[in-house]
């Protein structure tokens, strides 16, 4: 129906998460709409994320540099060590201003039914790390599922031999919830209750 290069463009479009078939066509309007230079400001955005935004060497979060600008940040708090299971989350903790610790990135959450196992999430760096630095404290601030529970005892079991506070983020954010959606009220709340992981 479309010239190919709309077409391709439109099929493009819809690699991202929650874009159907008629999202990416008005998308692929509005790109051809948009002028030269916002296309090419866009192509480049996209072309420079790709290449240059990777894992920070320490935490997992994104950076554009070897090691993130928490990690690298002396004035943060380096006995409590806040563990989530993906980069959005640290900054949409940061977005708060109310976390001033550091933070673990893993990489997913231990799902035995999806065959997602605890050498999948890299769960070796964190051990690493907290046996290195012994933080007074974890946070672990995963969505409320079952897959976030398994995550966080199978953490407290892992570090059950070391002194160290095993917390988690309080149930006011609602099972089944992915951590994005969640309204800065209600995460605010949920950091500040948390509790010991039993």
């Amino acid at each position: 129906m479309y010239p190919a290069d709309l077409e391709n463009l439109i099929e493009s479009l819809q690699f991202f998460p929650g874009i159907g078939r008629k999202t990416a066509e008005r998308m692929a309007f509005s790109v051809m709409n948009m002028s030269d230079e916002r296309v090419e400001l866009l192509a480049s955005s996209i072309e420079n994320v790709k290449k240059n935004i990777h894992l920070c060497s320490i935490c997992n979060s994104f950076t554009d540099s070897k090691i993130c600008n928490i990690c690298s940040n002396e004035l943060r708090d380096n006995t409590i060590l806040c563990v989530v299971e993906d980069p959005r989350s640290v900054f949409l903790f940061e977005s708060l201003g109310l976390f001033k610790g550091k933070y673990h990135v893993l990489k997913g959450l231990i799902s035995p039914a999806m065959g997602i196992n605890p050498e999948d999430i890299e769960l070796e760096k964190l051990v690493d790390r907290v046996r290195e630095v012994q933080p007074k404290e974890i946070i672990l601030a995963f969505r409320p599922s079952i897959e976030g529970e398994t995550t966080a005892l199978y953490i407290k079991r892992i570090f059950s031999d070391l002194d160290i506070k095993i917390s988690k983020i309080a149930s006011g954010v609602p099972i089944g919830a992915d951590m994005e959606y969640i309204d800065a009220m209600t995460l605010e709340r949920a950091l500040r209750d948390r509790k010991n992981v039993e």
